[in-house]
């Protein structure tokens, strides 16, 4: 029987239970996984494994943790379903440890299963280490059985992380009305226990893992939370709780590119330094914020890996990505659903002010609107998406507006116009689609720019 092909992609490795995800897939990953940790030559030997609440996900985390025990590994194994985002904090600061394992195919459907391997920095792994990860694949290792398996929760130094970032004393004084929609996530048992544990006041809604996420995608979108009540925020994680989502009071759910500007303007306000950074398919309307606050920003390819690895490297205000993604310098270089929620309802709290005010403060600040779209082709031919690509970076101009600048890091993004209009053309890192990414000003432009490529495709 042929194998399956395995590549990590933005994240790890992806696939279809039962079809390329399989405990055979699983075993070579791990033994991968394994033989690279044994060749960094550390004297660490501590493992952290969690897992999500999709289908046999704590399955997979148990006979990888039998494997690793079996490599000579001591393994910590999550007594529960648990979010990314504290399986990568255990992975810096777990004693002994050497990194971790996550069992998550974060928003994909929930068909998918996923396997992420975090380093002990507590961020995505870089391509150099997925690279090296690879070489590794099908060589034989030798098993060495006095590993040990120990399962523990996980939460509890996170938990203490989070109180020496968050001001829960003032969301408490000022706290808004909040709804939280669990989702069916990872974050149900962590996000409300949190809460509670600072006598913060919610109401809740679908409390229950399940392996189907209620019938829809695990994804903190306006489709799927249906939750929402006049004078209330609502608040919500994916899957495996490393990405926010929220509505305001008036019932708008809120882009995360909006999120990102907000968030860096209430940062620099109470006076934190460094850097935004951010990737390739993040809004203008962070760019524009950013000058107008001085403050220096760094782009980088779409992945939080690429802004994880900018963050060891750069002191840093706020990283972010546009699906969702964001985390701080003083946090952990890897995304964070449930702190995100928890910085968005502070700044709510210090500020002193309704969601909807601080958006319509922001636009203000921006001095414009933004309008955004997004086409999908369906391309399963690398040697047709580099076409397209090359064909679109000819132009000189798309819809009759200039094109001024052309940048070329994940994909290619022409800015044109006034800078203020743009369009990103990149391959998806987990589905097999060419996506177009529009972005304007000019609302009249975005159905212009559309057309072109449906033409021109």
């Amino acid at each position: 029987m042929k194998k399956t092909v395995i590549k990590f992609g933005t994240d790890g490795f992806r696939g279809i239970i039962a079809k390329d995800f399989t405990f055979e897939t699983t075993e070579r990953i791990i033994k991968a996984i394994s033989l690279y940790l044994k060749n960094l030559n550390s004297n660490k030997k501590t493992v952290i494994i969690g897992y999500d609440p999709r289908f046999m996900a704590k399955d997979f985390a148990v006979f990888s943790a039998e494997l690793l025990k079996n490599y000579g590994f001591r393994v910590i194994l999550s007594k529960k379903v648990v979010p990314t985002p504290i399986v990568a904090y255990c992975a810096k600061f777990s004693p002994d440890s050497i990194g971790a394992i996550m069992f998550t195919a974060s928003h994909n459907p929930k068909e998918y299963q996923g396997i992420k391997f975090i380093p002990n920095y507590a961020g995505p792994a870089t391509k150099e280490i997925t690279d090296e990860i690879l070489k590794y694949l099908d060589k034989e290792t030798e098993p060495k059985p006095q590993g040990e398996i120990i399962e523990e929760n996980l939460e509890d130094g996170y938990f203490k992380h989070l109180e020496n970032i968050i001001d829960f004393d003032i969301i408490k004084k000022n706290q808004p009305k909040i709804i939280y929609d669990g989702l069916y996530s990872a974050s149900i048992g962590y996000f409300d226990k949190i809460l509670d544990k600072h006598n913060i006041k919610y109401e809740s809604y679908n409390m229950f893992h399940s392996s189907d996420f209620g019938g829809g995608l695990p994804e903190p979108k306006e489709k799927f939370m249906k939750h929402i009540k006049e004078g209330y925020i609502t608040v919500a994680n994916d899957g495996d709780a490393d990405r926010y989502g929220i509505i305001d009071e008036k019932g708008n759910y809120i882009s995360p590119n909006i999120v990102l500007a907000m968030l860096l303007k209430y940062l620099v306000s109470i006076g934190k330094k460094g850097a935004m950074i951010k990737t390739v398919g993040v809004s203008n309307a962070v760019e524009v914020t950013a000058k107008k606050l001085n403050i220096k920003t760094i782009t980088t390819p779409v992945g939080f890996k690429w802004l994880s690895e900018q963050m060891r490297k750069n002191e840093t205000i706020l990283a972010g990505e546009d699906s969702g993604g964001l985390s701080t310098g003083e946090h952990i270089p890897e995304k964070d659903g449930l702190f995100a929620n928890l910085l968005i309802i502070e700044m709510m709290a210090r500020e002193n002010k309704t969601l909807n005010q601080l958006v319509n403060e922001i636009n203000d600040f921006i001095g414009t609107t933004f309008h955004t779209k997004r086409v999908d082709i369906k391309l399963n031919d690398d040697k047709k998406v580099t076409e397209i690509q090359e064909k679109f970076k000819k132009f000189e101009n798309i819809a009759s507006l200039k094109i001024k600048e052309k940048l070329e890091l994940d994909g290619i993004k022409l800015f044109l116009d006034n800078h203020l209009t743009s369009l990103l053309i990149r391959k998806s890192g987990t589905e097999p689609l060419l996506r177009f990414y529009i972005e304007s000003d000019n609302i009249s432009y975005i159905d212009k720019i559309k057309n072109f490529i449906k033409d021109n495709i």
